[in-house]
């Protein structure tokens, strides 16, 4: 598996910096892509996952990520009464900058939540517990979403917010077969895979990142992200077929799917 303890060595970017030439050659927005992201190899750690992962959490708020899960989380709530109490899981939690800001709304509205936030890089839970230490509804697991582990637990709401598109379909059909047995309710906030999207991405990640990763990955991930055709035919496959399906600002897809009553 490919290392990456601090700044990317030369060796290592390289391997990247060649596919992703690559790419910008002929660039396909016909199907998604299956090209690796360096963020998929759960051994990559220290100061290059951090400053990515400081760099997305901005992304994130600056052009409206955010808002687009939390939307959906407030219209979730407005059939929840108040006073009961709602286990919530984050799926691919980064940082963990999503439940620190859920438990500042959950606080504001007087709700008692539970969240967890789940990744099965180490290196990035390590990093979401250190900047996560005040708030003690907060917990943080390192486990696949695809194990037997994950698997057995239960929730009122799964979030999974730039997670989904890492997945082949395949693995998609699987994992929402399951958490549709696991949740009442599923949100997912991913990328609407357009070339717009590509080449804004490209542009602003080459003009401001500083993460040799972000450079390589956000454009990555517009490729591998969905139209709204694929999306359908995923669910429909994993036995979906009450959800709702949104595009928003910045293309990004929001969908809610209503789980089994857990």
């Amino acid at each position: 598996m490919l290392s990456a303890p601090g700044l990317p060595s030369k060796a290592w970017f390289w391997k990247f910096k060649i596919t992703d030439m690559k790419n910008a050659v002929r660039v396909d927005f016909s199907s998604r892509s299956v090209g690796a992201e360096i963020m998929d190899d759960l051994d990559c750690h220290g100061e290059v996952v951090d400053q990515t992962l400081r760099e997305l959490d901005f992304i994130n708020q600056w052009l409206g990520g955010n808002v687009v899960s939390l939307q959906a989380i407030k219209s979730i709530w407005k059939t929840i009464p108040k006073e009961q109490p709602l286990r919530i899981a984050d799926l691919g939690c980064g940082s963990g900058e999503m439940l620190r800001i859920v438990s500042r709304l959950a606080a504001k509205e007087n709700r008692n939540v539970v969240l967890m936030g789940v990744d099965a890089n180490s290196h990035i839970v390590g990093y979401a517990k250190k900047h996560s230490k005040e708030y003690s509804n907060i917990s943080f697991q390192s486990v696949s979403v695809f194990s037997q582990e994950f698997k057995e637990q239960k929730f009122d709401i799964v979030l999974a917010t730039l997670f989904m598109h890492h997945f082949a379909d395949a693995d998609l059909v699987s994992l929402f077969s399951s958490l549709k047995q696991q949740s009442k309710f599923i949100i997912m906030n991913d990328i609407h895979r357009h070339p717009l999207a590509y080449h804004a991405i490209k542009i602003l990640t080459q003009l401001f990142s500083r993460s040799a990763m972000v450079k390589f990955d956000a454009p990555l991930s517009v490729l591998r992200a969905f139209s709204k055709t694929e999306l359908n035919d995923i669910l429909y496959k994993a036995g979906i077929t009450e959800f709702s399906l949104k595009w928003k600002w910045a293309f990004r897809w929001q969908l809610i799917i209503h789980g089994h009553q857990v």
